[in-house]
């Protein structure tokens, strides 16, 4: 019977602990302590108001004489911060309208994190296309016609549709595929 009086005795005096920690924290044995650490919201998704959308042609693009490769830049131009998360959707605008798009192909790159924009903060995704080949009206490797749009409508989870123009010529392209960076707070090239 010496062990059980061990296990009593081991009983007691955590008994006796837990008096001891109640009295000095003020904390009744049974009762249950609030927690001391605070837990913020985090930002809400960046609606499609809060963002201003421009696009260029990419330092970096495949060979050929099309767009081959473009950045879009979102600026979020509300007061309030608020984050941006995923790939981009991808469509040329027909007739300059969202409405009438062509839908391309995405392939996604690249893991998506969420990345949080600041009151005019900047996030970027980079657009790499099939890319148009030759002089004039160029042809495409595959035997398709090269296709140019004079606005594409970039979609980003949560944070609605954007038509954007290039600022530095239109957006021409083949195979109407794309490859797609996730939303990213380092500007690419």
């Amino acid at each position: 019977m010496r062990h059980s009086s061990g296990i009593r005795r081991a009983a007691l005096a955590t008994t006796a602990v837990t008096a001891v920690a109640a009295a000095v924290t003020g904390i009744l044995p049974g009762t249950a302590m609030a927690a001391s650490t605070t837990t913020s919201t985090p930002p809400p998704a960046c609606p499609a108001s809060a963002l201003q959308v421009s696009a260029w042609q990419a330092v970096h693009r495949p060979v050929g004489t099309g767009t081959g490769a473009a950045v879009v830049q979102f600026t979020n131009v509300s007061r309030r911060t608020c984050v941006l998360k995923g790939h981009p959707t991808v469509a040329g605008a027909g007739n300059g309208s969202p409405a009438h798009n062509t839908p391309l192909k995405v392939t996604p790159t690249g893991r998506a994190a969420t990345v949080t924009v600041r009151p005019h903060g900047k996030a970027w995704v980079k657009l790499t296309f099939v890319q148009v080949q030759g002089e004039a009206d160029g042809y495409c490797v595959s035997g398709k016609d090269p296709v140019t749009y004079p606005t594409m409508v970039i979609g980003l989870p949560h944070s609605g549709k954007h038509q954007v123009a290039l600022n530095d010529g239109v957006w021409a392209e083949c195979d109407n595929k794309v490859t797609v960076t996730p939303v990213s707070a380092v500007k690419p090239s």
